[in-house]
């Protein structure tokens, strides 16, 4: 299941074919809404959508932090940040900040509340990526992430709709038994819930109080 893949199918479907992304994951938008619930944010709080797309989770995260809060999204796809800004652009939004930078080298602003990890499974497996999202939010920030995984073992048709399934957006499919391993390295009591009958995940866990 875990048979090294080039980068050329992600960079296609984050690039050239970045305008059929919102199509293509439609039906994943319940768990993407979950995934937003499940990060405990405020009214007045800073959010990071990190590899944030299309923007498809800014409207979510909005009704959370409300008109006095801020959304920070951030992709490495130049692609997919430009529609991001006609959403923002269509919606009038005048709180949401987009950075374009691979998230390892990205410049985000100190102090976040939280940061949501949505459907991005390469980011999860690069420490430096995750090391520098975590390194900008306050202590005790939340955390939350969501995506496929693989289902227990004795569900292999299910394992190989996955694989199709996400086999556009991820480069590798290293660490797709437990996406969230590196994440748990980087908060504190990180909780795992499975969905989709377990082909997918929802976790959420905060950043330590006080260093580790």
């Amino acid at each position: 299941m875990n048979a090294p893949r080039t980068a050329s199918a992600p960079r296609v479907a984050y690039g050239r074919d970045a305008c059929s992304y919102d199509r293509r994951t439609a039906s994943y938008r319940r768990y993407r809404r979950d995934t937003v619930d499940a990060l405990p944010l405020r009214p007045g709080d800073v959010a990071l959508d990190v590899g944030c797309g299309t923007g498809l989770c800014f409207e979510h995260l909005l009704d959370k932090v409300g008109p006095t809060g801020r959304v920070v999204g951030v992709d490495g796809s130049a692609a997919m940040v430009e529609l991001a800004a006609e959403r923002v652009r269509r919606h009038e939004w005048d709180n949401v900040t987009l950075v374009t930078a691979p998230v390892q080298d990205a410049t985000l602003p100190g102090g976040a509340d939280g940061a949501l990890f949505c459907a991005t499974h390469d980011i999860l497996q690069s420490p430096t990526a995750v090391e520098n999202v975590v390194r900008h939010l306050r202590p005790g920030a939340w955390v939350a992430a969501g995506g496929g995984k693989w289902a227990p073992p004795w569900k292999a048709a299910l394992n190989l709709v996955s694989r199709a399934v996400h086999e556009p957006f991820v480069t590798s499919f290293d660490g797709f038994e437990q996406p969230w391993r590196l994440l748990a390295d980087f908060v504190e009591d990180l909780h795992v819930s499975d969905v989709a009958f377990g082909s997918g995940y929802v976790a959420v866990g905060r950043v330590a109080r006080s260093g580790r």
